[in-house]
């Protein structure tokens, strides 16, 4: 009895697979008792980051028995997507792309030591979607359980991870409402309180300043307009560079 399943992995989810098996159908022997979504993610591709599995040109879910030699369509996620949340958290090795996110005033929670078990609990704890390149990390089962809680970011620069979470999400942006450094919301300070924490230059320039309660961080347009300006005509270029500097 032939227990060969084949399946027809879509191009946006081929970086998952071997280089072997990318660009052609993927042969996978079937042991009669592992589901669909079993077998796929025993390819390399996560189910999280599956749109939809197609049989026959029918949807079938990822608990279905597979049907050997009926080939199955595997399809990414939507793009937009939705998302369960706004907040993120992001893993050990996306620093750069938190600073960017939260230029952009999204809520992206960071920390350079957390390890994956931590990671999950803090999704979980906090409701955050979590932004990852670990492949294992995508694959358990609680990250997917009734919404989506994690997404695999693609591109090794952080302007292209930019892009491609704006692409994918199409959060709401709110630029410079929060400190790059720490993720805290800003507010409006007064000069006179914050002169002693900004250069001379700047207080002859600037009136109008943004500082960070949690970490005592000062913020003004020209420190930042420029970055923010590169950052938004590479990740975000439905906002206008005017709108950038007015921020």
């Amino acid at each position: 009895m032939d227990r060969t399943v084949i399946l027809r992995i879509a191009e946006p989810l081929q970086l998952f697979l071997a280089p072997r098996r990318q660009g052609t159908d993927v042969e996978v022997s079937w042991d009669g008792e592992a589901s669909l979504g079993h077998v796929v993610e025993s390819v390399g591709v996560p189910l999280i980051e599956v749109g939809a599995l197609r049989v026959d040109g029918e949807s079938v879910p990822a608990s279905t028995r597979p049907r050997p030699a009926v080939p199955v369509v595997v399809v990414p996620a939507d793009r937009p997507q939705p998302m369960p949340t706004s907040r993120f958290v992001l893993d050990v090795h996306l620093g750069a792309l938190a600073r960017r996110l939260r230029l952009l005033g999204l809520d992206a929670a960071y920390r350079n030591d957390a390890d994956d078990d931590e990671l999950v609990a803090q999704v979980l704890a906090e409701r955050r979607l979590l932004l990852t390149q670990d492949r294992g990390l995508l694959k358990r089962k609680v990250l997917r359980d009734g919404a989506r809680w994690a997404a695999y970011v693609r591109g090794s620069r952080p302007d292209a991870q930019l892009a491609d979470v704006l692409d994918r999400f199409a959060p709401p942006l709110d630029p410079l409402s929060r400190c790059v450094a720490c993720n805290a919301v800003l507010a409006d300070v007064a000069k006179a309180d914050v002169v002693d924490r900004i250069p001379a230059g700047t207080r002859r320039r600037y009136d109008d300043f943004r500082g960070c309660a949690a970490c005592g961080r000062v913020y003004w347009r020209g420190a930042h307009a420029r970055r923010l300006d590169q950052i938004l005509a590479v990740g975000a270029p439905q906002y206008r560079r005017d709108d950038a500097r007015d921020a």
